[in-house]
């Protein structure tokens, strides 16, 4: 389905308002869009994964709320942007009421617009000819990697509320996967067997087996 900003709309806050694990789910087809200047950045979820809060010993609100991870106590539908092995960003989104920890990762994107920034944001140079899938897997599958194309990072974008039309903001536009397949999480040490990773069924972009 090509996307088509016109018709999306951005997710209501009540959306994120729930159970990590329903809204990681139901995040698959939703388009992450990023808007610098005059350009359009976009892509469509297709892996997510489910962190539990406080009884969730992978979650990084497990030790309770500190500074650096308040916002994962809410309110929901906020942004939680951290720095990771020392070279880059990861973006989540938190769930649950106010004062109750829980958040969504973005794990991969399909590319939908922007591509030839987004290869530059990534430190590439964009092909000459329609690009190959081996060239556009290297844009947004990964959670690194997206964050990169779509120059996501902790000082411009943590806790931005993206139930709302801004730079950062996800939105609907009525595609529904087909299949969704439920896995366990990639990465982690701690509570690793967990199925809390969500993949569209079959899409060239997901990350991982």
């Amino acid at each position: 389905m090509k996307f088509d900003p016109t018709r999306a709309r951005p997710l209501p806050r009540e959306f994120y308002d729930r159970d990590p694990r329903r809204v990681a789910r139901d995040l698959l087809g939703k388009v992450l869009v990023r808007r610098h200047r005059r350009r359009l950045l976009a892509g469509r979820i297709v892996e997510a994964e489910a962190y539990l809060g406080r009884n969730d010993p992978a979650a990084h609100a497990a030790a309770g709320p500190t500074a650096r991870n308040l916002v994962l106590f809410g309110p929901p539908g906020h942004a939680y942007v951290y720095f990771i092995y020392g070279n880059h960003y990861c973006l989540n989104v938190s769930c649950l009421p106010l004062g109750r920890a829980g958040c969504v990762l973005i794990r991969a994107l399909e590319p939908l617009s922007g591509l030839e920034q987004m290869f530059r944001a990534r430190g590439l140079t964009p092909p000459a000819r329609e690009p190959r899938l081996t060239d556009l897997r290297l844009l947004t599958t990964g959670p690194g990697r997206l964050t990169q194309a779509l120059g996501i990072t902790r000082p411009r974008d943590n806790a931005k509320d993206l139930t709302r039309f801004s730079d950062l903001t996800i939105l609907d536009d009525g595609f529904r996967p087909r299949r969704i397949l439920k896995t366990p999480r990639l990465g982690i040490s701690k509570a690793a067997a967990e199925q809390l990773r969500y993949v569209i069924g079959d899409n060239p972009f997901v990350s991982g087996r």
